[in-house]
C-alpha cells in the first residue's frame, strides 16, 4: 500500500476563545479537585444553615464515585456529616423501565423508535420527590443523635442523573457532563444503560443510548443546565475542569460568533483501512481505523480554550443556546437547533469493500423510527491506494430489480458462493476529486483502496445491509442483514443510466476571483446540502450571506480563515481538518499558507431545500 501522508492533522483541536473582562472573572473557573473542593469551601461558609445541600447531577457515566470521595475526604477534614443519596434510588426497577418502554427499544437488535415523547421523569418513581424528602429527614434525625460538640454542620448530596429534580432547593448544584465518546467508551468497558441493566453487546447498548436515553436526558440537561450553579466536564475524570454558569453563557455566546473546528472521533471497523490511523495518528494498537466523524453534531464536543484552562463542550450545547447565531435564521427555520450536515471519514485503504446497503427514504424513517431526517449522502473521493482499481458501487444495473437482488443475496448466503455483485450493482471506477451523489433508496458501497470524504445529511444508524460478502463480525458470526428494512427502501428506478446522468457529479465554475476558482460539484431536490470546491490560488474573499458554511482541506498543506469583523478569531486548518463557519462570522478571507494551491470542499444547505425537517422537542415548542 502506498499513499502520500501529510502529518498535521489535529486530533485534538482547540477553539481560544477571548471574553471581554466584563463578561466573567478568571476565578470562575478552575481544573482539577483541590480547585474545586476550595470553590465548596467558600460556599459552605457563606452559607447560615448546619445543613447544606449539594447536588451533583450530569450525564450517566460520569465519575460521580470520584466526586463523592473528595466532598467525603472535605466533611472528615472540616468535622462535617457527611450523607450521600444516589437518585437511582428513586428510579424505577430496571424491569418496570424495560415494560414501560418496550416501544422504544423494541426486540430488534439494532433499530428502535426514537423516545421523543418520553420525559426523564417517567424513569422516577411517581412518589420520587416525596420519598427523597422522608429519607432526608430520617437522615438527618439519625445524625443529630450522633453530632458532636465539635461537629460545624451536615452535607446531604444528592447524586446522579435527575440529582437536582429530586433536591430543588440545594443550597450549591453541580452539573457533570461527558461526551458521548466517552460514554461509549464506558460502554465498551461494560457500563450498561441507565436503570435499564445489563445489554447482550455493544449494538443493543447503543440501541438504548440513541433511541433512548440521549433523546430524554439531553433535553433534560437542555431545560434545566441553567438552574444549575456550576459545570463540570468530566471527560478526564482525575483532572476535572468547572466554571461557572455564567461563564459557561459567555463562553458559547463569544464560540457560536467564531470559526469553530469540532474534536474529530474514530472508530475502527471490520472493513476498515489504514490511511486514517497513520494521518491522524492512531495508537498502534489498533486494527484500522474505518470511521472518522469532524462533525456530526449531536455526537462531537468541542475544546475551548480560555484563561488557561481548557472545557471540553458537547457541541449541542452550543447549538441549543446559540442556533441563529450558527445556522443562521433560514436554516434555524428548517432545522430548528439540530446541525443538518456532517462530515465523516470512511477509510478503505488498506481495508476492505464496505457492505452493499440502502438508506430509507423520508416518509419509512418518520413512520418505522420515530426520527426526523433520514440520511442522504455523497461520496467524495479523497485519497486512493495505489495498485488496484478502486470502485464505488452505486444503483442497479439495467433491468436488475431490488427483489432480483435480494433473491440472488438468499441464494449467496444459503450456497456460501460470494455474489457477482457487479450482475446486479453499477461497479464505477472512482478518481481522486470525483463526487458520487447517494439520495435515499439507492443501493451503494464504497469500495477497498478509498478514502472518502462523505457530505451528508446528519443521521447515521439507519444503514441497512442488503449484502456483506459473507464476512463474519468480530462474534464469529454473520454479520446481520436487514432484509426486510431494506427491500422497502431500494428504488428501481435509480439504475445505470440515471446514475451516470444525475448522481455521477460534473463539475461547473459558479465563482472566478482572480485565479480562485469555486465549482459547484453536487446539488439534487432530494438533498438537503450543496456541494462546492474551492480552488485556492492566493485569497478568497466571501461572505456567509446568513447561513453557516463547512470547509474541509482536500488538497494542499495548510489554509487561513480571517473574520473580517474580528480578526482575533483567525484560524489555521490542516490537511483534512474541517472547520464550522457560523453565519454570524459574515464577510471573511481565506488564503493558502505557503507557496502551493489548494482546494477545499464547500459544504452549506441547498438553497433549493424548503422542507422543514424539525426536530421534536423544537415542533414541541421547547427550545
Amino acid at each position: 500500500m502506498e499513499v502520500n501522508y501529510v502529518p498535521s492533522f489535529k486530533s485534538t483541536p482547540l477553539n481560544p476563545v477571548r471574553l471581554q473582562c466584563h463578561q466573567a472573572a478568571q476565578s470562575d473557573i478552575g481544573t482539577g479537585y483541590e480547585a474545586w473542593l476550595r470553590q465548596i469551601e467558600e460556599h459552605c461558609n457563606h452559607h447560615n444553615s448546619k445543613t447544606y445541600h449539594v447536588a451533583i447531577d450530569g450525564t450517566h457515566g460520569a465519575a460521580f464515585t470520584t466526586i463523592l470521595e473528595q466532598l467525603q475526604a472535605l466533611c472528615s477534614h472540616e468535622n462535617i456529616v457527611y450523607i450521600e443519596l444516589d437518585s437511582r434510588r428513586y428510579m424505577k426497577s430496571s424491569a418496570e423501565l424495560l415494560t414501560a418502554f418496550d416501544r422504544y427499544l423494541t426486540d430488534n437488535r439494532a433499530f428502535g423508535y426514537i423516545a421523543s415523547d418520553v420525559d426523564f421523569k417517567d424513569y422516577f418513581r411517581l412518589q420520587a420527590q416525596a420519598d427523597w424528602q422522608a429519607d432526608v429527614a430520617e437522615m438527618l434525625h439519625q445524625s443529630s443523635k450522633s453530632l458532636g460538640e465539635n461537629c460545624s454542620g451536615t452535607m446531604i448530596i444528592t447524586y446522579g442523573p435527575g440529582a437536582g429534580y429530586l433536591s430543588s432547593d440545594a443550597s450549591l448544584s453541580i452539573f457533570c457532563d461527558i461526551s458521548r465518546e466517552h460514554q461509549q467508551r464506558l460502554h465498551r468497558q461494560g457500563m450498561g444503560s441507565l436503570q435499564l441493566g445489563k445489554c447482550v453487546d455493544s449494538v443493543e447498548t447503543y440501541k438504548h443510548a440513541l433511541f433512548l436515553e440521549w433523546p430524554v436526558w439531553d433535553q433534560y440537561r437542555k431545560r434545566y443546565l441553567n438552574d444549575f450553579d456550576y459545570y463540570m466536564d468530566m471527560n478526564d475524570p482525575d483532572q476535572p475542569t468547572f466554571l461557572t454558569l455564567p461563564l459557561l453563557r459567555a463562553l458559547m455566546e463569544a464560540a457560536a460568533k467564531q470559526p469553530i473546528r469540532v474534536k474529530p472521533f474514530f472508530a475502527p471497523g471490520i472493513w476498515g483501512g489504514q490511511y486514517l490511523k497513520k494521518l491522524c495518528d492512531l495508537p498502534e494498537e489498533w486494527e484500522n481505523c474505518a470511521w472518522s466523524f469532524e462533525p456530526i453534531a449531536p455526537e462531537n464536543t468541542m475544546l475551548i480554550e480560555v484563561y488557561g484552562h481548557t472545557l471540553e463542550l458537547p457541541f449541542p450545547l452550543l447549538l441549543s443556546a446559540h442556533p441563529q447565531q450558527i445556522m443562521g435564521e433560514r436554516n434555524v427555520q428548517l432545522f430548528g437547533d439540530y446541525f443538518p450536515i456532517r462530515f465523516d471519514y470512511l477509510d478503505t485503504i488498506g481495508g476492505d469493500n464496505l457492505s452493499l446497503q440502502v438508506h430509507p427514504r423520508q416518509a419509512y424513517i418518520e413512520e418505522t423510527f420515530n426520527e426526523t431526517m433520514t440520511q442522504q449522502e455523497s461520496y467524495y473521493i479523497m485519497e486512493q491506494e495505489e495498485g488496484i482499481a478502486p470502485f464505488v458501487a452505486l444503483g442497479f444495473t439495467e433491468g436488475t430489480t431490488g427483489e432480483q437482488l435480494l433473491k440472488a443475496v438468499d441464494n449467496a448466503h444459503a450456497s456460501r458462493v460470494p455474489l457477482a455483485v457487479e450482475q446486479y450493482v453499477n461497479v464505477l471506477d472512482s478518481c481522486k476529486g470525483d463526487l458520487f451523489l447517494i439520495p435515499p433508496g439507492a443501493v451503494h458501497f464504497s469500495g477497498k483502496g478509498n478514502l472518502v470524504l462523505e457530505i451528508s445529511s446528519t443521521t447515521w444508524w439507519f444503514t441497512f445491509k442488503i449484502y456483506d460478502h459473507l464476512r463474519l463480525d468480530k462474534d464469529g458470526l454473520p454479520r446481520p442483514i436487514n432484509h426486510d428494512h431494506a427491500s422497502r427502501n431500494m428504488n428501481d428506478s435509480f439504475d445505470t443510466r440515471y446514475v451516470n446522468e444525475q448522481l455521477v457529479s460534473s463539475p461547473v465554475i459558479s465563482r472566478v476571483q482572480g485565479s480562485s476558482v469555486e465549482e459547484l460539484l453536487g446539488e439534487r431536490e432530494d438533498l438537503l446540502f450543496q456541494v462546492k470546491r474551492l480552488k485556492l490560488n492566493g485569497e478568497w474573499l466571501d461572505d456567509t450571506n446568513g447561513q453557516f458554511l463547512m470547509f474541509n482541506l482536500v488538497e494542499g498543506n495548510r489554509v487561513r480563515l480571517t473574520p473580517l469583523n474580528n480578526e482575533e478569531a483567525t484560524v489555521e486548518w490542516g490537511y483534512a481538518e474541517s472547520y464550522i463557519v457560523p453565519a454570524a462570522v459574515g464577510k471573511f478571507r481565506i488564503e493558502s499558507i505557503g507557496d502551493t494551491t489548494c482546494s477545499l470542499i464547500v459544504a452549506q444547505v441547498s438553497p433549493n431545500w424548503h422542507t422543514p425537517l424539525l426536530p421534536h422537542h423544537w415542533q414541541a415548542g421547547e427550545a
